[in-house]
């Protein structure tokens, strides 16, 4: 029982680190897109990075399990999981995101609950009954994720100032991406970026959900996480070359792009796809994505302070019907969890009383056999 409560506490722990380290990821490849990097080149960088930190560790720690990882069929299954979750939905989102700003990036991926429930649901990993309570407010969560990224993307509302002035990563083109001052053209871009990343978050949360089936078939969490990553650095250099061909730009400088570059490819792919591998496989992908409103609104306070994003108040207001939505889930969640613990305890319960019936049986017949004995051998001495 404490096992178990300990791994509760770790599950919840690394759900919020990863959300804190998800909103670097944001920050940084913000900043690091303002400043010029092509977004493909940037990705097959982060990839790269990843790979390079990652293969040599799995090589030492997993060389004896490296023999089960070369079955074709799960060196395909890697290789499609690593197109569709990290090489699609990568690209997809950073295109997005240089469409668009470090909040509404972090907010539309608040979509993610409700996309990640109805394919865990399509795939059996997840029931839902409307008429329990615990299902109502499953649906109830969903809903309100969506409701409040809706809010989001079409209501602004007045514009609040900046937490810092004196930004430290953003130029003057990113000023430029604010909604407010958004002209038709750059709306439309707007828009088109939003929709590219609910598109993005939707192959993401494929990822997680058929990741979770993945790992039930095949534990091993490192191996996964470094098949995928070097993966999908092979892809991503494909599409990076279609993309820029100028090998000229492909220059990393000095600055913000290179932190950027090493950030997202050492922390978040490198030591954030390990967490979630293990979270997912703990308490399942449902439970890992409803926690990604965490991270909007650590977003927003961080683009607000670093890159001097113009925050509104549609955006608090969606904020809270997101983190609403995140504890009706989780309460939902942990209702079904409490029901299905009961009756365990039941039947461990009744199989303690039989025991002890049983016992107590067996206790009062040693005791009519003995006080047998004790008459007989009294017969006998009088005798």
């Amino acid at each position: 029982m404490e096992e178990a409560n300990s791994n509760n506490s770790k599950a919840y722990l690394i759900a919020i680190i990863v959300q804190l380290i998800y909103t670097g990821m944001f920050v940084f490849s913000k900043a690091a897109f303002d400043h010029g990097i092509n977004t493909y080149v940037f990705i097959f960088y982060r990839q790269a990075a990843a790979s390079i930190l990652l293969l040599p560790i799995a090589l030492v720690a997993e060389r004896k399990n490296l023999r089960s990882l070369l079955s074709p069929r799960l060196l395909l299954k890697l290789f499609l999981l690593a197109l569709v979750g990290i090489t699609f939905s990568l690209n997809l989102y950073n295109v997005s995101l240089n469409f668009t700003s470090a909040t509404v990036a972090s907010a539309a991926t608040n979509a993610m609950p409700a996309v990640t429930f109805c394919f865990a649901l399509l795939l059996k990993m997840e029931s839902v009954r409307p008429r329990s309570s615990s299902g109502a407010a499953k649906l109830a969560g969903v809903s309100l994720c969506l409701a409040g990224v809706l809010v989001i993307a079409f209501y602004l509302g007045p514009a609040l100032s900046p937490v810092n002035h004196h930004h430290a990563f953003s130029t003057t083109g990113a000023a430029a991406a604010a909604p407010s001052a958004a002209t038709s053209s750059s709306r439309r871009t707007w828009v088109k970026g939003t929709f590219l990343i609910v598109l993005a978050n939707m192959a993401w949360s494929l990822w997680i959900v058929l990741q979770g089936r993945l790992l039930r078939e095949y534990p091993n969490k490192m191996l996964v996480t470094v098949a995928q990553c070097v993966f999908s650095a092979v892809q991503c250099f494909v599409a990076a070359v279609a993309a820029e061909r100028d090998f000229s730009k492909w220059q990393l400088r000095l600055d913000i792009t290179l932190l950027a570059v090493l950030y997202t490819g050492l922390v978040v792919t490198g030591v954030t796809y390990y967490l979630q591998a293990w979270c997912v496989e703990m308490k399942g992908p449902v439970f890992f994505a409803t926690w990604t409103p965490l991270s909007f609104v650590f977003t927003m306070f961080s683009s607000s302070f670093f890159l001097s994003e113009i925050v509104h108040l549609g955006s608090i207001v969606g904020g809270i019907l997101l983190v609403a939505g995140l504890y009706s889930v989780l309460w939902g969640k942990s209702k079904e969890a409490n029901r299905q613990i009961a009756p365990c305890d039941n039947n461990v319960n009744t199989a303690a009383a039989h025991a002890a019936d049983d016992g107590e049986e067996n206790s009062n017949q040693r005791h009519h056999k003995a006080q047998e004995k004790t008459a007989s051998a009294t017969i006998v001495e009088q005798v």
